[in-house]
């Protein structure tokens, strides 16, 4: 049986698509995993897609401190969802990218789990320790920006989304991908 797997994101430079393409990669490491990608500025031709996947990765930017406003405008576009309970019992996770260290990328994550508790989904966080916390660690350590929630990326503005956000940042994403597949695929046999 295959475990569908929705990616839905938006990407103001790119920089969270190449986020997003790491978490596809994950999805799809797992045995009978399929990820569905979804641009929020394309979801109207997903809706009826969305009804029928196990699980959401929801994916924003992090712009002023919380998710950029596409995102928020599909997150407001779900209110008929929500009246329905129609994500009711799916898995949900999070991934967020802004220039900083920081950034307040905690926050859009909060916000992302408080969207999928609205749903009544099921919140899957990082399952990682955090990395590059200590005298030996680096910045290629993964979860190197030490987030439970989702997972975090850091990207330097100055650079396109073909450097950044570094290797770390990618395979810390893939690990997310991954881990919701298998939830998803545990919780569904």
């Amino acid at each position: 049986m295959t475990t569908r797997v929705a990616i839905v994101y938006h990407s103001g430079y790119g920089h969270t698509a190449a986020q997003a393409e790491a978490v596809r990669q994950g999805v799809e490491s797992v045995a009978g995993a399929e990820a569905l990608m979804v641009k929020v500025e394309e979801v109207d031709a997903h809706w009826a897609e969305l009804e029928h996947v196990r699980a959401i990765i929801f994916g924003a930017p992090t712009y002023m401190g919380s998710v950029s406003a596409p995102f928020k405008a599909f997150m407001d576009a779900t209110s008929k969802i929500w009246m329905q309970r129609g994500w009711k019992d799916k898995i949900a996770a999070g991934f967020t990218n802004s220039g900083s260290q920081s950034g307040d990328k905690l926050n859009s994550l909060v916000q992302l789990m408080i969207f999928a508790m609205q749903h009544g989904m099921v919140w899957v966080g990082l399952d990682h320790l955090p990395g590059n916390n200590s005298s030996t660690g680096s910045v290629e350590d993964l979860n190197r920006l030490g987030s439970f929630m989702g997972a975090m990326a850091q990207s330097n503005v100055d650079q396109g989304p073909d450097v950044a956000p570094p290797e770390a940042d990618r395979k810390t994403a893939a690990l997310l991908g991954a881990r919701v597949a298998a939830m998803a695929a545990r919780l569904f046999e």
